[in-house]
């Protein structure tokens, strides 16, 4: 299901989306007609807006169009808004000012979700303070670590620095309780709202340092807390008290209302 503006979408009116990729987006996870971290996604959006269209956006009109696409969708699924102007040109992106709302859904795994075996790749995303729709390097990262056996990418900086997964953000558990890696990384919603427990501080993780973590794992909005099992090879605990404090936790929130 797709609308643009509230409206059923036609391939024409995407051509500009598919032709430039130039636009901003959030995924959320609902469940039961809740989000979790919903105005945080709201922030998102704004923020974005600015940064990509240079733009206001209004965050009610973008809730009504979430609401309108969600309907009386029942249990858990999860719903993409994208924000781009269709009168965007590739020779001037600095025409594009007028944001276009593109709202659509698909189905949600049930949660928790396995562990993920990872491969480290060197890979740093373009702008990566914003959620843009660029995601080309990551795919491609993905793509290389899947054909060599894994089930997803860890991106590698400079310094073999770790900054963050394929399309979900990275924690560490080590001696001093949840360790984020201090690199240039999106700014995760589900990091945020995990970050409201326990003991969380931000460091530089190298990729030799992982070895002395207790345990590690992914987060975004659609897989919540999921383990890592090994990087590179090298195994890692799935099971870990703090692991199991902070999928519950996640859980455990209850969502604001669409």
């Amino acid at each position: 299901m797709a609308e643009l503006n509230g409206r059923p979408v036609t391939p024409d009116a995407l051509l500009t989306l598919a032709l430039t990729n130039y636009g901003h987006f959030t995924s959320m996870r609902v469940d039961h007609q809740r989000v979790r971290g919903l105005g945080l996604h709201m922030e998102r959006l704004v923020r974005d807006c600015q940064t990509v269209l240079g733009a206001d956006l209004d965050p009610e009109m973008v809730r009504s169009y979430v609401r309108q696409a969600a309907g009386d969708l029942a249990g858990s699924f999860v719903v993409r808004v994208t924000i781009f102007d269709p009168a965007v040109e590739m020779a001037h992106p600095d025409k594009a000012k007028t944001p276009s709302v593109l709202v659509t859904v698909r189905s949600a795994a049930d949660l928790p979700m396995p562990p993920l075996r990872v491969k480290s790749v060197r890979y740093e995303r373009d702008v990566p303070a914003v959620k843009h729709a660029g995601l080309f390097g990551a795919l491609h990262a993905r793509r290389t670590a899947l054909q060599d056996g894994y089930d997803d990418a860890l991106f590698i900086g400079p310094e073999d620095r770790v900054s963050e997964g394929g399309t979900w953000n990275v924690g560490f558990i080590g001696e001093d309780g949840v360790v984020w890696p201090k690199a240039d990384v999106l700014p995760g919603v589900t990091m945020a709202l995990l970050q409201q427990v326990g003991q969380h501080h931000t460091a530089p993780v190298t990729l030799a340092e992982v070895q002395g973590m207790h345990a590690a794992f992914a987060t975004n909005t659609s897989i919540g807390v999921r383990a890592l099992s090994s990087i590179d090879g090298v195994p890692l605990a799935t099971e870990h008290p703090a692991l199991t404090e902070l999928r519950d936790a996640y859980l455990a929130i209850p969502g604001e209302q669409l």
